[in-house]
C-alpha cells in the first residue's frame, strides 16, 4: 500500500507556546478500531514535537502482511489504532535541536527519509546488549495504541510523527518510493536475516535455501544473490516461484511437489548445486510449520537455519538434540533488526534495488481514504494508498 502527500504548509507557534506545529491543511490520520470496524478519517491540525523530534509528511507507504493479519483478527493489537510501518516521507518539521540519522548527521527539513519501525530506549538492559530491536522499553510505528500527544503514529497517514530517538536514514531522491517503502520492513528484515545466517556461514559462493517467495522471500533471493550465493526458492504458488527468478534465484521447487520430481525440491538443489547440492544456509520465511521441517531436514552438515516467519502460535517443532550434535547444525531466530540492518536494507537498494523488479511488486493503489479496501486487495504482494 502506499501514500502520497501533498506538501503542507507548517506553521510554528510563538516559542511560549512550546515546540507546537501547525499543519494545513490538517493532518488526516486513518484509525482502526478494531475487528470488524471500518477505518476512520481523523484530523490532527496539531502536533507537539518534543526535542529530536520530526514530522514527515508520507509520500508513500505499503500495505505489510502484518496489517492484514491484525484487521483480520489473526493477530491481537491495541486499539484505536494507525496502522502501517512501511513508508518513505520527507520531513517537515524539527522539534527543538533538530533529529539525527543513524550515522550521526542532522537531519534536514526536506529531506526524503525512511525510519524504523521499532523506537528503542537506548538504556535498558537489552539495548545496551546491542539488542535494541527487543528494547524493554521499545514503542512500534502502526502497533500502539494511538495515544494523545502521538495521534501520527503509523504510515497509513498523511504523516508521521517521529520519535526521538527513532532509527533513520536518508535516502536518494531518485529511487522509486515503491522501491524504498519496503525498506522499514521487509529489507531491513532480510538484512537481519543474512546476518544472521553469515556469522556461521559466508553467503559467497554458499548455496542458500528460501522458504517463502512473498516479499521478505524474493527481497532475499536478490540481497543473497548480491552476495555471491546461489539460491533456490520453495513456494506453492506458481506465479510466486516465477517472480522469485525474477529476483534471482537459478531454481525453484514446488513444496508439494514430490522431491525427485520435475517440481521438487531435490531436482531443484540438484540444478543449482550439483555435486554440491545440499543448502548450507536455509531460510524460513513463509511461516509454514511444514516449512520449518523441511529446511531443517534439508541443511548440510555445519549449516545454518534462520527462522524469521515463526511469528505466530503454531505447532511445536520436534528437534532430535542428536541430530544437531552430529549434523553440527546451528538454528537461530530473527525479529524486527537493529539500525545497522535499516542502513543496510537502503544501501542494497541504492545500489541493486533498480536490478530487481521491486516496484512492479507494489501493485493497485488506492486513496487514503479507501485504506479497507487496500487492506483488502490480494492482488499482488503490496499494494498501495494515495492520499
Amino acid at each position: 500500500m502506499t501514500i502520497k502527500a501533498v506538501t503542507p504548509r507548517v506553521v510554528e507557534p510563538p516559542a511560549s507556546l512550546g515546540m507546537g506545529v501547525s499543519v494545513y491543511p490538517s493532518a488526516t490520520a486513518m484509525v482502526w478500531q478494531g475487528e470488524g470496524h471500518p477505518h476512520e478519517a481523523v484530523a490532527v491540525p496539531g502536533v507537539r514535537l518534543a526535542p529530536g523530534d520530526a514530522l514527515v509528511a508520507i509520500e508513500l507507504a505499503t500495505v505489510c502482511g502484518s496489517d492484514v493479519h491484525t484487521v483480520l483478527g489473526h493477530r491481537s493489537a491495541p486499539t484505536p489504532l494507525v496502522l502501517g510501518h512501511e513508508q518513505v516521507g520527507r520531513v517537515i518539521a524539527l522539534g527543538r535541536g533538530g533529529a539525527k540519522t543513524t550515522d550521526g548527521r542532522r537531519v534536514s527539513i526536506g529531506e526524503r527519509v525512511v525510519w524504523s519501525v521499532a523506537v528503542p530506549c537506548g538504556r535498558c538492559a537489552r539495548c545496551r546488549r546491542g539488542l535494541p530491536q527487543k528494547c524493554l522499553n521499545l514503542q512500534k510505528y502502526g502497533h500502539e495504541r494511538m495515544r494523545r500527544g502521538w495521534e501520527l503514529s503509523g504510515g497509513f497517514a498523511t504523516h508521521t510523527h517521529i520519535l526521538d530517538g527513532t532509527p533513520m536514514v536518508a535516502v536518494p531522491d531518485d529511487l522509486p518510493a515503491e522501491i524504498l517503502a519496503p525498506a522499514s520492513c521487509s529489507t531491513a528484515t532480510v538484512a537481519a536475516a543474512l546476518e544472521a545466517a553469515s556469522a556461521i556461514v559466508p553467503l559467497d559462493g554458499a548455496l542458500v535455501l528460501i522458504a517463502g517467495a512473498g516479499m521478505l522471500g524474493l527481497t532475499a533471493a536478490a540481497m543473497a544473490t548480491e552476495a555471491g550465493a546461489r539460491v533456490v526458492v520453495t513456494d506453492p504458488v506458481p506465479e510466486r516461484r516465477q517472480a522469485a527468478r525474477a529476483f534471482g534465484a537459478v531454481a525453484v521447487a514446488d513444496p508439494r511437489a514430490a522431491a525427485d520430481s520435475r517440481t521438487g525440491l531435490a531436482t531443484a538443489l540438484n540444478r543449482a548445486g550439483g555435486r554440491a547440492s545440499s543448502p548450507t544456509i536455509a531460510l524460513e520465511l513463509s511461516g509454514a510449520s511444514s516449512a520449518v521441517r523441511s529446511l531443517l531436514a534439508a541443511v548440510d552438515v555445519g549449516g545454518v537455519l534462520v527462522l524469521v516467519g515463526s511469528v505466530s502460535p503454531g505447532p511445536e517443532l520436534s528437534v532430535m538434540p542428536e541430530q544437531l550434535v552430529r549434523r553440527l547444525l546451528t538454528i537461530r531466530g530473527v525479529h524486527n533488526y537493529a539500525p545497522r540492518h535499516l542502513e543496510q536494507a537502503v544501501r542494497f537498494l541504492t545500489e541493486a534495488g533498480a536490478k530487481y523488479p521491486f516496484a512492479e511488486q507494489v501493485g493497485a493503489e488506492f486513496p487514503l481514504a479507501q485504506v479497507d479496501a487496500a487492506l483488502a486487495c490480494t492482488t499482488h504482494p503490496r499494494v498501495a494508498v494515495r492520499p
